[in-house]
């Protein structure tokens, strides 16, 4: 009966980003309007693979470094993509994908560095050291993203906000068609680690008595968690707040074994996604919303609460 609840608001999530929009587009004439087949279908099926790809990077990462409060922004990876489109803008780079490509790299390179801090203390990746590495790494991004657009003409500044702020804007089929060719590899990656999750959340050494190979999973896990945030960051810009909550939204749901929770996870963000993509559209229409407001307004206090319940245990 959940996965069928839930089943049913992801189609209802998606049906809904398909037939509301700006303009009004007769049911009768949904499936033969240029505007639902060019714009609206691959726009709602962005808003699910990225909502999904974050919700489902979020349950890992927070498992990673047994914290519930990790999601995929905590390591940096938003500042480092946000740098490398702010680049791609200050420099004027005209080439259509010279923004996700720029976002792509400078996530990459936001994560190589967190990766390669994590391991100072050692051959071990230390999910304490990884965490503050990946402020670190943040602040920094961010702080010379900052100087980059204090610099920056009027138009240049109001282009770098809106895509920091995250926005589908720019989806069309070859997006999601490059979108679906890159995940299959860091999402199945996720979902074949699913039960040595479950033996990390026991602690490492417990794990390693268990049979898991601890190293390496912490390691296939970051990495392709990492991969998977960098490539939606480059397609979408930052959107916040999806791989922090739907994860705990479902673990009320389905507990904490990874098995279930990981699809759930990815079907509820997608529908998360999709749902607050149309509220962005259509809520002061003409006009549209960064995407990432209408999840940050719903993710603030929800990540309020959960911080209040995980400093009183």
């Amino acid at each position: 009966m959940k996965w069928l609840g839930l089943g049913l608001v992801a189609v209802a999530a998606f049906l809904g980003a398909v037939v509301l929009g700006p303009a009004h587009v007769p049911l009768a004439g949904l499936a033969a309007s240029d505007i639902v087949r060019t714009l609206r279908l691959p726009r709602a099926l962005l808003a699910f693979l990225v909502g999904g790809s974050l919700a489902l990077s979020g349950a890992g990462l927070q498992a990673l470094v047994r914290n519930p409060l990790a999601d995929p922004f905590l390591l940096g990876l938003s500042g480092g993509a946000g740098l490398g489109a702010v680049v791609a803008i200050a420099l004027h780079l005209a080439s259509p994908w010279a923004l996700p490509l720029a976002a792509f790299v400078g996530a990459l390179g936001a994560t190589a560095l967190v990766y390669r801090l994590g391991l100072v203390g050692g051959a071990e990746l230390d999910p304490r050291v990884l965490i503050l590495a990946g402020v670190a790494v943040g602040a920094f991004a961010a702080a010379v993203t900052t100087a980059i657009v204090s610099l920056s003409d009027a138009a240049e500044l109001r282009n770098t906000f809106l895509w920091l702020w995250g926005g589908l804007s720019g989806a069309s089929w070859d997006t999601v068609l490059l979108l679906g060719v890159y995940l299959p590899l860091p999402l199945a990656v996720l979902f074949a680690a699913a039960r040595p999750l479950d033996l990390l959340a026991l602690g490492e050494e417990p794990a390693r008595h268990l049979g898991a190979d601890v190293e390496p999973l912490k390691r296939r896990v970051f990495l392709a968690a990492s991969l998977l945030t960098a490539a939606c960051v480059a397609v979408s810009g930052v959107i916040g707040f999806v791989g922090l909550v739907v994860p705990h939204a479902m673990r009320t749901l389905w507990g904490h074994r990874h098995r279930p929770l990981l699809p759930a996870a990815f079907l509820g963000g997608g529908a998360l996604l999709a749902l607050s993509d149309t509220v962005a559209r259509v809520a002061v229409a003409p006009r549209e919303l960064p995407v990432g407001i209408v999840t940050a307004l719903v993710g603030v206090p929800v990540f309020a609460l959960l911080l209040r319940r995980w400093t009183a245990n």
